[in-house]
């Protein structure tokens, strides 16, 4: 059990490391967004498996719904600003020039 918490914790710290250090596209950054919220999924799932807690049943399926919602915003967004802006370039968009 002890290397799938590693694993889950390694995946989010990867992908946090991933939006610290590799802000150059935007779907780069939703996607390891997707990936912390997938590890998050899953370590919240299995601990609320390991602890038989009933009152937390539900929290893995909010989180997963709210991660959902934010998948689907953030390709909004991203289909907007490659048509506004032509690319997907987090440099070249600027938030003064609209």
């Amino acid at each position: 059990m002890a290397f799938l918490h590693f694993s889950f914790t390694l995946a989010f710290i990867l992908s946090f490391f991933g939006l610290a250090f590799n802000r150059k596209f935007l779907l780069s950054a939703l996607l390891c967004l997707e990936v912390m919220m997938l590890a998050l999924y899953t370590a919240i799932a299995l601990w609320t498996i390991q602890t038989g807690a009933l009152t937390l049943t539900p929290t893995p399926m909010v989180l997963l719904t709210l991660s959902a919602c934010e998948a689907s915003t953030g390709l909004s967004l991203l289909v907007a600003t490659s048509r506004t802006h032509g690319s997907e370039h987090l440099n070249n968009l600027n938030l003064l020039q609209c």
